[in-house]
């Protein structure tokens, strides 16, 4: 299942490092002000408590790989988490953490190659997953307490980029992507602008043999798409990682609704 990303590695790794703090300060910053067992919907079976400790355990274990510049998958997920005794204390062991992977990380090359289980074996890999982890789980607390969230449009625009260059790559963890198939059919995703006028597009092809991102302009390749969802680049983002519906008013969807759903029943994250 090769796929080839239409914007590579498009921030520069600065912008990374600082927007995972600036996320993460947002996440804690939730979390402080609530009460840890309020449940997160978008997160089944979770509380705030558990997604802040998932965040927290994640970033840990993300700068560890970078540290240690593994070159083959790890046998354990095991790192040293300092985690609190009471989950009312977990926001600043967030936040706390954060700081300190962003500071060790800025010491590392990003062009290291190194092991990631996604599409580029490098370093920079796991920064980029590392935010988009983050901004995700950041945008889950806030919802779960009922505050407006929003999310920058160049970061968003990103992290719909990053999830689907590195979705082949994912059936470990979403087995269903496995066996997301077909004859040809695609897939075009669509950024609307504030302006409302169109912005950056992804376009996915369904292949006999799996499914894969296609290049920027491989639109020749394969004529009109067979379904398009349109909408902001943030509501993009939530709709792939499955915390919104394509049917919802914020997307204007055309062609091949079945073949929407079949994506979308294949593709939980």
């Amino acid at each position: 299942m090769a796929t080839t990303s239409r914007a590579g590695h498009p921030l520069p790794y600065d912008t990374y490092l600082a927007a995972i703090e600036r996320e993460s300060q947002r996440l804690a910053e939730v979390v402080r002000g609530a009460d840890p067992a309020d449940a997160v919907p978008s997160c089944p079976d979770w509380t705030l408590a558990d997604l802040s400790r998932h965040v927290g355990a994640v970033q840990r274990w993300f700068g560890a790989l970078v540290s240690r510049r593994v070159q083959e998958p790890p046998r354990s997920r095991e790192v040293e988490l300092g985690l609190p005794e009471q989950p009312r204390d977990y926001a600043d062991w967030v936040a706390a953490g954060a700081s300190e992977v962003s500071a060790a990380l800025r010491e590392t090359d990003p062009h290291t190659a190194m092991w990631a289980w996604g599409e580029d074996q490098h370093a920079r890999f796991w920064v980029r997953r590392m935010l988009c982890e983050t901004l995700v789980h950041r945008v889950d607390a806030e919802r779960a307490v009922g505050r407006e969230w929003d999310v920058d449009p160049a970061l968003a625009a990103d992290a719909v980029d990053e999830f689907l260059v590195n979705l082949p790559y994912a059936g470990v963890f979403a087995p269903g992507v496995t066996k997301l198939r077909g004859t040809g059919e695609t897939i075009a995703f669509r950024c609307a602008t504030a302006d409302g006028t169109a912005g950056e597009e992804w376009r996915v092809r369904l292949d006999p043999e799996g499914f894969r991102l296609l290049p920027a302009d491989g639109d020749a390749e394969t004529g009109p798409p067979d379904a398009v969802v349109r909408g902001r680049a943030a509501d993009l983002l939530l709709l792939l990682y499955g915390r919104r519906s394509y049917r919802e008013s914020a997307f204007a969807v055309s062609g091949d609704a079945a073949l929407l759903d079949r994506w979308f029943a294949h593709t939980a994250f």
